[in-house]
């Protein structure tokens, strides 16, 4: 349940569902995250920030009001405290029931480590790769879409991202060439899933968002093959018809029981751009739905950090530099940031060299410092040998002499190493 009291009322236990206040207003990386050290705690009382919504069933409750009676009361009142902006921001809806004893929260949806949940996150991103690829298969011989498959694949993947959401995010980047369609849709929709419960939005809606990153590209089911897994690049005319793919998903959506129009906007405006240079219908700002321009960022992200028929992967830290540098043009600047802050400078699974000469992989954002994430060391880069593997929090050195930093992203290829199976 999610709950809104004052800061004064915060304790150690509880989940911050969201902070009452602008994103560049406070000191932490991200909106939501378990209150689990005084450091903040105070951090947040020191703030400014009069209010924050908590989750009871992720955390433990506000101590609940005295009474008369000792007994919950039986009646219930939502209001909806706020609207949605352009830039993605989000005023949770509120429940006003009577706090008592929270139920015990289900032990699926517990935010557990990285380490826990990367075996799990594999078997999901497994399956849902196995049942996209049956949903394009089945519009490709003209099939209606089953909404309850893709239900289903939004669901585990929510489930997931609920537990751990670097687990699976960090294996978007995982991809086959030959494959590329499949697993891109189900990338896009864990990173889309993940943004929008980064900017607070409620469980439906980020729903119906995932449902539409996962069938955002079911338009290239009417592209022929020659030109969608052509290996060089398009011709004018080939680009032209690549192109349709945008402007016939809606129909093919339209046939799907149950889809929302968010979902439709979405297939339809992810090639959009916000200064008008997108296709298929030349959308300017906010013409485009705000999902739309959510989705455009993480399909941008995914597509170049991905193998390619015609093309290598590009480095993560590269993509976000380069999806940085088109922010007002290409994309909602805001919205950009936020998606920056989501998936860090470095995000979970780089490779990065050390100050020190260590290799490292990333597993944890540093919720006050993008640039000093928490990384597991196994290599001494110099003499080229593994070495005994060890996590360290970047952000929280040892000594103030003795500050590692990280030197720069490496190349999985150069090492011979998959980062991934340091994870």
């Amino acid at each position: 349940m999610i709950k809104r009291i004052p800061v004064s009322q915060l304790r150690l236990g509880m989940f911050v569902h969201d902070i009452q206040s602008r994103w560049i207003k406070h000191p932490f990386l991200f909106n939501s995250f378990f209150l689990d050290s005084e450091k903040k705690l105070q951090m947040l009382l020191d703030s400014g920030i009069t209010e924050v919504d908590i989750d009871t069933d992720k955390g433990v409750d506000a101590a609940p009001p005295r009474s008369d009676s000792g007994h919950r009361a039986g009646a219930a009142a939502e209001s909806d405290t706020g609207s949605r902006t352009s830039a993605g921001t989000h005023s949770a809806k509120v429940s006003q029931k009577t706090p008592g004893a929270p139920p015990p929260p289900p032990p699926s949806m517990m935010p557990i480590p990285l380490w826990q949940e990367i075996h799990r996150a594999r078997d999901v991103q497994r399956e849902a790769n196995s049942v996209m690829q049956g949903i394009l298969a089945d519009v490709r011989i003209g099939k209606q879409i089953k909404g309850e498959e893709v239900e289903g694949v939004v669901g585990v993947v929510t489930d997931s991202i609920l537990r751990n959401r670097d687990a699976l995010v960090s294996l978007t980047r995982i991809k086959q060439k030959d494959n590329y369609t499949f697993q891109h849709s189900v990338s896009v929709c864990v990173l889309l899933i993940s943004l929008c419960r980064e900017l607070g939005y409620e469980h439906a809606t980020i729903k119906d968002a995932g449902f539409g990153g996962l069938l955002h590209d079911v338009g290239k089911m009417r592209v022929p093959d020659e030109i969608l897994n052509k290996p060089g690049a398009l011709t004018a005319e080939e680009f032209e018809i690549m192109k349709s793919h945008a402007a016939l998903a809606p129909d093919i959506l339209r046939q799907t029981p149950g889809i929302s129009q968010l979902a439709i906007d979405i297939a339809a405006q992810h090639h959009e751009r916000y200064d008008g240079t997108g296709y298929p219908y030349g959308l300017m700002g906010e013409e485009i739905s705000v999902f739309s321009q959510l989705t455009a960022i993480v399909d941008v992200y995914d597509a170049m950090t991905s193998v390619r028929v015609y093309k290598k992967a590009m480095d993560p830290v590269e993509v976000l530099r380069k999806i940085y540098e088109l922010r007002s043009f290409h994309f909602n600047d805001q919205l950009v940031l936020r998606f920056i802050r989501m998936i860090g400078i470095y995000p979970v699974g780089t490779l990065v060299g050390l100050k020190s000469g260590y290799l490292a992989v990333v597993l944890k954002q540093h919720q006050e410092d993008l640039l000093r994430p928490q990384v597991r060391i196994f290599m001494n880069m110099k003499r080229r040998c593994m070495v005994r593997m060890r996590d360290v929090d970047l952000s929280q050195p040892e000594a103030p002499d003795k500050q590692d930093a990280i030197v720069g992203p490496e190349l999985p290829s150069r090492w011979e190493i998959d980062p991934f199976a340091y994870l």
